[in-house]
């Protein structure tokens, strides 16, 4: 009778505002070939046209909205929704993303299939924001092979599009969900942890949609940073003495981006701070000493070039 009553999957949303964009995302969803799933939206304190709309959707239980304040943090906002999912798998859908109509069903019948996998996740294309297709070719990064790809991450080869992720809900609860502390890159933080924890599947159709358009949040030296605590964090936890020299290396390239985007946004200070706390580590690394002294040039220049650049 649990069986029956329960969803199989939990579709995880965060939105802030974008109405325009969470209409799709959520026809996207309803026009699944697999029923068996529930919505789990996590409103990140948006403004009162989504939230009448929100108001309207809500379905208990097969449609639930959790009312949360601003936060400006995804991670928050999934882990809410997570901890109020009840699907044996939990996929995440953002509100600005679409899937192809047999996306979940693609995913669960090859999930039973390999059931030694315990995460799975497809190919993506790109769409702008009117939903046309980016005319140019999507390099190999966007396939998706099966199996251990923990390097492949890590080497940039692969990209776990969150969109197209499906993940046993228990090893979630077995490795944690995400880092709240993170105010990007969460989603590549978990990814790390699920990608030396389990075999990925992978449906190496482009079944899912990333959307590109201006309404995207966060800036680049914001990235930098958190990508670096990504890779602190992985090389806290690393046991693998193969992977300890990539690790090492990504701490240093991250650092030098970090220092050269914190020049760029006029953050001179900042920039200094960080090529002299990561020089004791990053210092025997080429590509550390050339995004160092890019990050002077910039940081050192002229107030007017400074600003000529950042208007060019």
């Amino acid at each position: 009778m649990m069986a029956a009553v329960l969803p199989l999957v939990s579709v995880v949303m965060p939105t802030f505002n974008r109405l325009e964009f969470l209409r799709l995302a959520i026809a996207s969803l309803e026009a699944q070939t697999f029923p068996h799933w529930e919505l789990i939206i996590a409103d990140d304190g948006s403004q009162q046209p989504t939230r009448a709309y929100l108001e309207r959707l809500e379905a208990p239980p097969r449609v639930r909205v959790l009312w949360l304040p601003h936060s400006g943090r995804p991670a928050v906002a999934r882990n809410a929704a997570l901890r109020a999912a009840r699907g044996e798998y939990v996929a995440f859908l953002d509100s600005d993303d679409l899937w192809l109509p047999e996306k979940l069903e693609r995913q669960i019948a090859s999930l039973r299939h390999h059931p030694g996998r315990l995460w799975g996740y497809t190919a993506f294309a790109v769409v702008d924001a009117a939903g046309r297709k980016s005319p140019a070719p999507c390099d190999g990064r966007c396939a998706a092979p099966s199996g251990w790809i923990l390097e492949r991450i890590l080497n940039d080869a692969t990209v776990v599009a969150l969109p197209s992720v499906l993940v046993s809900r228990a090893l979630l609860a077995q490795l944690g969900a995400f880092d709240e502390e993170l105010v990007m890159c969460e989603d590549d933080e978990l990814w790390l942890r699920l990608a030396a924890a389990s075999e990925i599947d992978g449906i190496d159709e482009p079944l899912t949609l990333i959307r590109r358009h201006r309404q995207h949040g966060g800036d680049d030296a914001t990235a930098w940073r958190d990508r670096r605590r990504v890779i602190e964090k992985a090389l806290r936890r690393n046991r693998d003495a193969h992977l300890a020299p990539l690790l090492h290396r990504l701490r240093a390239e991250t650092s030098a981006g970090l220092a050269r985007s914190q020049a760029s946004a006029a953050l001179r200070v900042s920039a200094l701070a960080t090529l002299a706390s990561s020089a004791c580590y990053s210092f025997r690394y080429r590509r550390w000493w050339r995004g160092a002294l890019h990050a002077l040039a910039i940081a050192c220049a002229p107030r007017a070039l400074r600003n000529l650049r950042h208007r060019l």
